[in-house]
């Protein structure tokens, strides 16, 4: 294993376990921990960005330009995960089934469309 994947792997492990478990913080009103959850959650953010800039540069590749096909890919990402995240709530927390695996099966399609967008289709 390369040093540099070493890295990326030990701090986006931190960065995601620290993500997770701010929104855990914030969102269970049992915990009664929303600003602290907060902070748990940007910091883990930072950390991921931190990560994603220190594996690039060990890496020697060039920093990541924006441009509308990355920020398009962020945005049909983002909507994929949130239609499926919102399936499982239907299917899970609010029992109704039906609902909740039409909406998954929808959040699953927009995130396979990722495929196309960032591959591409070849002959």
């Amino acid at each position: 294993m390369k040093k540099s994947s070493f890295v990326a792997m030990v701090l986006g492990t931190v960065s995601i376990v620290l993500f997770a478990l701010g929104m855990c913080m914030a969102l269970i009103p049992e915990w009664n921990a929303f600003r602290p959850g907060i902070i748990f959650g940007c910091v883990g953010l930072l950390l991921g960005i931190i990560t994603l800039v220190v594996w690039r540069k060990m890496e020697h590749k060039e920093p990541i330009h924006i441009s509308g096909k990355n920020v398009l890919t962020v945005i049909v990402g983002v909507v994929g995960a949130l239609t499926l995240g919102v399936g499982m709530c239907f299917s899970m927390a609010w029992g109704k089934m039906a609902v909740g695996v039409v909406i998954g099966l929808v959040g699953i399609i927009v995130l396979l469309c990722l495929i196309p967008l960032t591959k591409g289709i070849k002959d």
